[in-house]
């Protein structure tokens, strides 16, 4: 499927459940975080404050299910293919559509994604080889504190790619390219230097062979807030499942700098 708007109708008529990588190339998937109206500007002051794991592409009015700068057909309680619902920072259910959990008070948040500058690095000639081997891209918690917003404080999330020395001088330039979508990498070498004890151990996703002339290079991600809420616990919380992305109608090349 290249087409964003047809990835979206596959997904709201339960066509299509799966990760998001690899459809409608060349188009901005998303990463969502949906809240109460309570702890919305709190956790769009957390955005700000962390622009790394955390780049916000858009933010609905309370009760508002459409977001128009992204889609004009967009509907955020079915057009992710699975959702993760969270009450008091606990993950209670995942589940394929939202309407019977909407309310009027919900503000849905659209962050960027790593996908978006996945697709320059592939134009580059860079490899990929979680989507070579039909996987979903290894992540962590690490050991680094976000910076607080009222409640929401916690440690960031990242995702790891490993590359050859060359390939990764190369992913970096390209990636610094994208500040908002997570842009450069937060850190490439040693995972230990970042608390993470075993590679093929992710907090998500699916593990990613680092071979031994490779390095694992480490990008700051967009389910950071999942590893907030684990310390915020706000009464209701519904993001995406991670590789379940919201496919938007904004193009990768409107996001890259010069």
């Amino acid at each position: 499927m290249n087409d964003p708007r047809e990835v979206r109708r596959a997904i709201r008529h339960g066509e299509h459940s799966g990760h998001t990588a690899g459809l409608a190339p060349g188009y901005v998937q998303g990463n969502v975080c949906i809240l109460p109206r309570e702890y919305a500007e709190e956790f769009a002051l957390f955005c700000e404050r962390n622009p790394k794991p955390c780049p916000l592409l858009a933010a609905s009015q309370p009760g508002e299910a459409q977001l128009p700068s992204l889609g004009k057909d967009l509907d955020i309680r079915t057009d992710v293919p699975r959702y993760r619902v969270f009450r008091n920072g606990e993950r209670v259910e995942d589940v394929g559509d939202i309407r019977a959990l909407w309310r009027e008070d919900l503000v849905a948040f659209v962050l960027g994604c790593s996908f978006s500058f996945e697709q320059a690095l592939l134009e580059a000639g860079l490899r990929l080889r979680y989507l070579e081997e039909g996987k979903n891209v290894p992540m962590y918690r690490t050991s680094i504190d976000t910076a607080p917003a009222g409640r929401f404080r916690g440690k960031l999330v990242v995702s790891m790619r490993p590359f050859k020395p060359a390939d990764a001088i190369r992913a970096i330039e390209i990636t610094s390219r994208y500040a908002r979508v997570h842009g450069a990498p937060v850190h490439l070498g040693r995972p230990d230097l970042i608390g993470i004890e075993d590679l093929a151990r992710p907090w998500a996703g699916d593990p990613t062979e680092v071979r031994e002339d490779e390095l694992p290079l480490f990008w700051a991600c967009g389910i950071t807030p999942q590893s907030v809420l684990l310390d915020a616990r706000p009464s209701l919380c519904i993001t995406h499942a991670p590789g379940h992305m919201l496919v938007t109608d904004l193009t990768n090349a409107s996001l890259a700098s010069p």
